[in-house]
């Protein structure tokens, strides 16, 4: 089996981002041989296109928080050492968590309060935008994570070899 379970695991919203982009490349590809070599067109393949390309972004966004990824903060702790660098790391965490919650709930409140339907295959928008709030509540489960190593490194202190970055 080519997939292990611990990898799975640790990378779990970028493989279901992967499905969810072969889906789209997929649709795309067939809606533009259908297009131009057979005259016709899939009226529904632009929405589940769509669909899947913002599941996509938002669960990358999540897998490159995860995996410490996206550039920023990450550019200051990798320039900065010891008392330092676990400060911006927990600020930057801290940050991270206070506005991915209040983002959840913001999105939480649009998902449930949009009657938008696709026009095509009058599906509700709930199950594309759901992805919104979904990827900021793991974002916010993530950043906790990251804080409490941030904390386990101060309590452990910072005069070992291993640095933040390594722990967290």
């Amino acid at each position: 089996m080519f997939l292990k379970k611990d990898d799975l695991k640790e990378n779990f919203e970028l493989y279901l981002g992967g499905l969810f982009i072969s889906v789209t490349v997929v649709t795309v590809i067939i809606n533009v041989f259908t297009r131009y070599v057979l005259k016709f067109t899939f009226i529904w393949a632009e929405e589940i296109s769509v669909m899947c390309f913002i599941w996509t972004i938002f669960l990358g966004a999540v897998g490159a928080f995860r995996h410490r990824t996206l550039m920023g903060v990450d550019f200051l702790l990798q320039i900065t050492k010891g008392k330092v660098r676990i400060i911006i790391g927990l600020i930057s965490n801290l940050v991270v968590f206070v506005v991915s919650v209040a983002m959840a709930v913001m999105s939480f409140i649009y998902v449930f309060n949009s009657p938008k339907i696709t026009a095509a295959l009058q599906i509700s928008y709930k199950w594309t935008n759901i992805s919104i709030p979904l990827s900021f509540i793991m974002i916010s489960v993530y950043a906790v994570i990251n804080l409490f190593r941030y904390i386990g490194t101060i309590r452990e202190g910072t005069g070992k070899k291993h640095s933040v970055q390594e722990t967290v």
